[in-house]
C-alpha cells in the first residue's frame, strides 16, 4: 500500500500516523473551518488506494488489518449536514459517491465480523483499548468468543447512518429509497439481537438495566461480563430521529416496511417501536425503548457512576470500590476504576479507557441525546444528576454535559484551568496559561489532560459542541431534525 497524501494526523508530535477512526472524528472539527478538506479526508479512507478490495478500511498505517469502529458513515452525513447548514446546499454527488464506497465497508463488517450470522458482532478492541476484562484482539484465555455490546452497537449506529444517507439521496432524487428498506431491516435484526428477550443470555441485563459483553464458552455456556463501562453506554448512542418526508413521497416504501413489520413482529417486541410517531410526527430508530432508556440514563447520569464534573467517564466509578474480577484457572482477570493513566501496559500501552473522559465518546452521547430530544420533546425529563431532584429534558442534559466538558478548558473560580492539572508553568506562566492543549483524554475526577497533549483532532469536537449550544436553542432544535 502506498499512502502519500496530505492526511490530518491524530497528533503531530507523539503520534504522527493516521488512525481511521481518529480521522473520522477529526473531520467533525475540520469541517467547521474547511468543509472541502473534511470531505477529502473521508474520501481518502474510502479510496481504492486505502480500502481493501474486500471493503475493509485500514485501521492505522502500522497495522492495516486491525479493526477500528465504523464511524465513517456518521462523519459523512455530519459533514454533508454541516455544509448544507453553512451554504444552504449539500454536496449530493459527494454523498452519493461516499455511500457507494461505504456499502462495500458495511458488507465487509456483516460478512467478517458476525461469527454465527446472528447479528451480534465482534471486532477486536474496537478502539476502546483496555476497557474490557480480556484483550479482545487476542484469543480468549477461556476459549470461545465474545459477543461485544459495543461492536454490535457500532453496527446498529452504522445502519442508522446509512439509512439517513439513503433517505437524503432519495429525497434529492438520487436513488436510495430501496436502500432505506435494506438498512431498516439490518438495524432491526441487530437491535433485536442485542436484547435477546427469550431464554438465551443476551447483552441486556434486565436486573441491572444495563448492557454487557457476553462470553460464550466452547461448551455452550454463556455469561455476561458485568463491567459497567462505555461498552454498555454505546447502545444508547445508536439512536436517530427521522422526518416523515420520505414516507409521504414514497408510499411504496411505507407499504414494504409495513409488510416487513407484520411478518417479523418479534423484531420490534423489545426495542423502541419505529412505527410510533413522536414530536412533529417524527420516527425514531433506537435499540432502547423508553423504559430501557430511562434506566440507562439513570446510571449514566449518576455522579457515583459515570457522571463526572467534566463529562462522562469511560468506566463507572462504582468499580473503584468494587473491582470486577473474573477467574480463569489460577489467574484472575480484573477491571478497576483508574481515573488517570493505566496501571498496565497491556491492551494499548499508555492508553486508558478504565475511568478517564474521552471527548469523542462524549460527543456521540451528546448527539444521541439530541436525537432522543427531537423525538420525545420537552415532556420526557430525567433527573440530572441522578438523585438530585433536578429534572431536565434531554436537550438540557446534552447542554449540561457540554458545559461540564467545556469546564475542562475554562478557568474556574480559583483562576485555574482543570486541563493543566498541577502543572504550575501552564497554570500561572504568563506565556503559557492561555495556550490551551487538546489532550487525548482527561482525568475522570479532576479533568486534567492525559495522554498525547496535541490530540487536537478528536478532542476538537468540543468546538462543535460549544458552537451548537451557543448558536441554537431547544425550541429551534425541536422544530427541525439535525444529526450533527
Amino acid at each position: 500500500m502506498y499512502n502519500a497524501d496530505i492526511i490530518s494526523m491524530p497528533d503531530k508530535w507523539e503520534y504522527p500516523w493516521y488512525a481511521a477512526w481518529d480521522l473520522a472524528f477529526q473531520v467533525i472539527a475540520l469541517t467547521m473551518v474547511d468543509p472541502d478538506f473534511g470531505k477529502d479526508q473521508i474520501d481518502l479512507m474510502l479510496r481504492e488506494a486505502y480500502m481493501h478490495p474486500n471493503g475493509q478500511i485500514p485501521a492505522y498505517e502500522w497495522n492495516f488489518g486491525d479493526v477500528n469502529p465504523p464511524v465513517h458513515a456518521w462523519a459523512t452525513i455530519f459533514t454533508y449536514r454541516l455544509e448544507q447548514a453553512q451554504s444552504g446546499k449539500g454536496d449530493v454527488a459527494w454523498l452519493q459517491r461516499s455511500f457507494q464506497k461505504l456499502l462495500l465497508n458495511f458488507t465487509w463488517w456483516v460478512n467478517r465480523k458476525d461469527r454465527s450470522g446472528k447479528n451480534v458482532f465482534e471486532g477486536g478492541f474496537l478502539g476502546l483499548d483496555n476497557i474490557g476484562v480480556f484483550d479482545r484482539s487476542a484469543p480468549l484465555p477461556t476459549g470461545g468468543y465474545l459477543e461485544q455490546a459495543d461492536g454490535t452497537a457500532w453496527m446498529a449506529l452504522y445502519c442508522q447512518n446509512m439509512m439517513e444517507i439513503a433517505t437524503e439521496l432519495a429525497l434529492k432524487g438520487a436513488g436510495g429509497e430501496e436502500m432505506v428498506l435494506k438498512f431498516t431491516q439490518h438495524f432491526l435484526w441487530i437491535a433485536s439481537a442485542m436484547i435477546h428477550a427469550g431464554d438465551e443470555v443476551g447483552m441486556w441485563d434486565e436486573e441491572d438495566g444495563f448492557f454487557y459483553d457476553v462470553l460464550r464458552l466452547p461448551d455452550g455456556q454463556a455469561q455476561r461480563l458485568k463491567v459497567r463501562s462505555m461498552v454498555g453506554l454505546l447502545p444508547l448512542c445508536a439512536a436517530t430521529a427521522f422526518e416523515g418526508d420520505l414516507f409521504q413521497r414514497y408510499p411504496e416504501v411505507v407499504r414494504q416496511m409495513k409488510h416487513f413489520f407484520d411478518a417479523r413482529p418479534e423484531l420490534i417486541a423489545f426495542i423502541h417501536d419505529p412505527r410510533k410517531p413522536g414530536h412533529a410526527d417524527r420516527r425514531l430508530a433506537s435499540i432502547l425503548d423508553e423504559s430501557k432508556l430511562r434506566r440507562v440514563l439513570s446510571t449514566m447520569l449518576d455522579e457515583n457512576e459515570f457522571l463526572s464534573s467534566y463529562g462522562i467517564r469511560a468506566l463507572s466509578r462504582y468499580h473503584d470500590e468494587h473491582p470486577y474480577v473474573f477467574q480463569v484457572g489460577d489467574h484472575e482477570h480484573g477491571v478497576a476504576y483508574l481515573p488517570a493513566e493505566s496501571d498496565s501496559g497491556m491492551f494499548g500501552g499508555n492508553s486508558n479507557w478504565r475511568g478517564p473522559i474521552w471527548m469523542p465518546m462524549n460527543g456521540l452521547i451528546i448527539r444521541a441525546l439530541l436525537q432522543y430530544y427531537s423525538y420525545y420533546g420537552n415532556d420526557f425529563t430525567v433527573e440530572c444528576p441522578t438523585g438530585s431532584g433536578r429534572h431536565m429534558n434531554l436537550y438540557q442534559v446534552a447542554e449540561e454535559l457540554t458545559q461540564r466538558l467545556s469546564a475542562i478548558f475554562l478557568r474556574g473560580s480559583d483562576g485555574k484551568r482543570p486541563v493543566f492539572g498541577g502543572q504550575a508553568r501552564f497554570q500561572d506562566g504568563q506565556y503559557w496559561r492561555d495556550c490551551l492543549q487538546f489532550y487525548e483524554y482527561f482525568h475522570g475526577d479532576n479533568g486534567a489532560g492525559l495522554g498525547a497533549n496535541h490530540q487536537t483532532g478528536w478532542t476538537g469536537f468540543i468546538a462543535r459542541a460549544m458552537h451548537l449550544f451557543a448558536s441554537d436553542s431547544a425550541e429551534a432544535w425541536l422544530e427541525r431534525a439535525r444529526t450533527s
